[in-house]
């Protein structure tokens, strides 16, 4: 394109629907498909479209997720002319306050971006399951010279409540918006990709800065006052495959959708293509007993697989033993199910400790979370 885009992911977010898996976690360093955390899916697609300068804005828990992406070299973001950066509240002599909204977040790192002189600024979230490259989006949003496009995707209607819901025209310039409606006009839902024109961004995030009604949030505030104004917002439908993990029930699906029994889907279609980058764990390989049963399944490195495992994703240095059962469900690092446990429908979280016969069993739509660990 010519243009220099900067990449801001929110990553911020305390998750409180995936109740104790983020208890002392922020939401996008939470495990996914046994050996990723999601916020390598927003990495890896800014790495995948060449977008070489982004920005990380953490707060919540924020301890994991910083020393996890680091410098960003897992996903090649930290060489001479590439930069990635955390960004979390900080004091300055206006006081210590943190992030108050989405909008007051990117307002907060202005200086930031004034610092990299980007024409184009993208804004992201780093808790959502979605591989793709942004090059079509950014062709877009300079072909149609847009003050801001904004990714949609359609989802089901009686999910549309949850999202903010934008009606396009026939050329597709955004006409209408309603942010988590309670009658939804439309199910063409917003993901919370924003890109920017600069120069609009900057000006409208000082104006509602100074405005002491409102809470600060793209889709409340920002979004609602540039339309109302008759900027011109543009929508890039989105054909992937795109997933909001904000539920344990979610993040569940999600996991197993990467399998290729799951409606069609599977890692590589999900993946559609391209490089997930993620940390290698340098761990010993799996090793899977002459007394294993493995169907269907997801198994990382250094995992020791002696029981039944079906339809269930594995993650590293999982050990489950001989006369365990473990049945459509995420088993996240360092977990341990004992002999004769029962584990179906669930959700085990990181080094979580299933005692001999134990039933951790939940149903297809109310999935069970085991986080107990080992008594020293």
């Amino acid at each position: 394109m010519g243009k220099k885009i900067v990449a801001m992911i929110l990553a911020g977010g305390k998750g409180t629907r995936l109740h104790e898996l983020t208890e002392k976690v922020a939401k996008p360093a939470v495990s996914f498909g046994g050996k990723y955390r999601i916020i390598d899916f927003p990495l890896s697609n800014c790495a995948n479209s060449g977008i070489n300068t982004v920005g990380v804005l953490t707060q919540y828990e924020s301890v994991l997720l910083d020393e996890y992406i680091g410098n960003g070299e897992k996903w090649g973001l930290n060489g001479v002319h590439s930069l990635t950066t955390t960004l979390a509240p900080r004091q300055t002599d206006k006081g210590m306050a943190w992030y108050t909204g989405t909008a007051n977040a990117i307002y907060e790192n202005l200086e930031f971006l004034e610092s990299t002189k980007p024409d184009y600024v993208l804004i992201l979230s780093g808790d959502h399951i979605y591989s793709t490259t942004f090059n079509e989006m950014a062709y877009l949003h300079e072909e149609t010279k847009a003050d801001l496009t904004i990714a949609v995707y359609p989802v089901p209607w009686d999910e549309a409540h949850r999202f903010g819901i934008l009606v396009t025209d026939k050329k597709g310039r955004i006409v209408e918006f309603q942010e988590k409606p309670a009658n939804p006009i439309s199910n063409l839902a917003s993901m919370g990709i924003y890109m920017f024109k600069y120069d609009v961004l900057k000006d409208a995030l000082e104006r509602d800065a100074k405005n002491e009604k409102s809470e600060h949030d793209f889709g409340k505030n920002v979004i609602p006052m540039l339309l109302g104004e008759g900027k011109k917002l543009m929508a890039y439908k989105y054909e992937g495959y795109w997933k909001d993990v904000g539920t344990v029930s979610s993040l569940h699906e999600a996991n197993m959708d990467l399998l290729p029994s799951s409606k069609d889907l599977s890692l590589e279609k999900i993946f559609n293509g391209n490089v997930m980058y993620s940390e290698d764990n340098c761990t010993a390989p799996q090793f899977v007993s002459k007394f294993a049963t493995v169907k269907d399944s997801l198994v990382n490195q250094g995992a020791l697989i002696y029981g039944t495992v079906i339809h269930s994703v594995i993650s590293n240095e999982v050990y489950i033993e001989r006369g365990a059962w473990v049945e459509n469900s995420v088993v996240m690092a360092g977990a341990e199910i004992c002999k004769g446990a029962v584990v179906k429908n669930a959700v085990i979280g990181p080094d979580a400790f299933v005692k001999e016969g134990k039933k951790v069993q939940g149903t297809k739509k109310d999935i069970a979370l085991f986080v107990e660990k080992e008594a020293k």
